[in-house]
């Protein structure tokens, strides 16, 4: 069996899970803890070896781990709702050493997107898709004829002359107590931006919110095609093992 470990860094959460990476499928309890305060490196590099550990995987086996910032080379060169410690860090290199194994690291959004490309909502969708994930903030990945192009950071549109996820984000709808109908005119405003600067062909929106999207997806006023990410709050730990088992294969 195909399998490879995942690890999804968020602002509030890390949760990681073993992954058969042929089948997209999770092959293991997922193991959650919270995002120590400021998430600083070491703490975050501390609780990812906790999680790697209690999965309990043999020693070669990929390690996939998706963190919410632009990274290129091994390095975090941006810092979304995480600490600033992290902008310019060489934190493929900091795990790497916290877990004593190899590992891969991407941006969350991507990591979310490749799982939907490849086992979920975006299979087989020709054009340009976009993934984005609702939660602390607002993550996005871009495809092309199913190829990823990394590192788009599109959450953090200027619209009224804010970054535009500091609105539309979960985060934001709990902090101003909006009904799903309110955060709806919101998220609104954000895809048709969206769809003014690409006109994409299809957008999956995922995230832990996704699993109540019959409750905001519908009341959603746009002309795009809007669909539920398959692999819902999972996709990040998936998507990122699948990479890590393309880029690790054990020898």
């Amino acid at each position: 069996m195909s399998t490879a470990i995942g690890i999804d860094i968020g602002g509030t959460g890390i949760k990681g899970a073993l992954v058969n990476t042929k089948k997209g499928t999770l092959i293991s309890d997922r193991i959650r803890f919270d995002t120590p305060k400021g998430a600083p490196p070491q703490e975050v590099a501390k609780k990812v070896a906790e999680i790697v550990s209690e999965l309990d995987a043999p020693a070669d086996t990929p390690v996939g781990i998706c963190f919410p910032a632009l990274i290129k080379n091994g390095v975090t060169l941006s810092a979304a709702n995480v600490s600033d410690q992290w902008v310019g860090l060489k934190a493929q290199k900091l795990f790497a050493e916290a877990l004593d194994r190899k590992v891969v690291l991407l941006n969350d959004a991507d990591a979310a997107g490749v799982a939907e490309i490849k086992y979920g909502a975006g299979q087989e969708r020709r054009g340009l898709v976009l993934m984005v994930t609702l939660g602390t903030g607002i993550g996005t990945a871009m495809f092309m004829n199913g190829k990823l192009i990394p590192n788009t950071e599109l959450g953090h549109l200027e619209i009224d002359g804010v970054d535009y996820e500091t609105k539309a984000s979960v985060s934001a709808k709990e902090r101003d107590n909006l009904s799903f109908a309110q955060w709806a005119e919101r998220l609104a405003k954000y895809f048709n931006q969206l769809d003014k600067l690409l006109s994409p062909d299809l957008i999956i929106v995922g995230g832990g919110i996704s699993k109540q999207q019959e409750e905001f997806l519908p009341l959603i006023q746009t002309n795009l095609q809007l669909v539920p990410a398959q692999a819902r709050n999972n996709a990040g730990i998936i998507g990122a093992a699948f990479i890590a088992r393309k880029q690790l294969k054990p020898d």
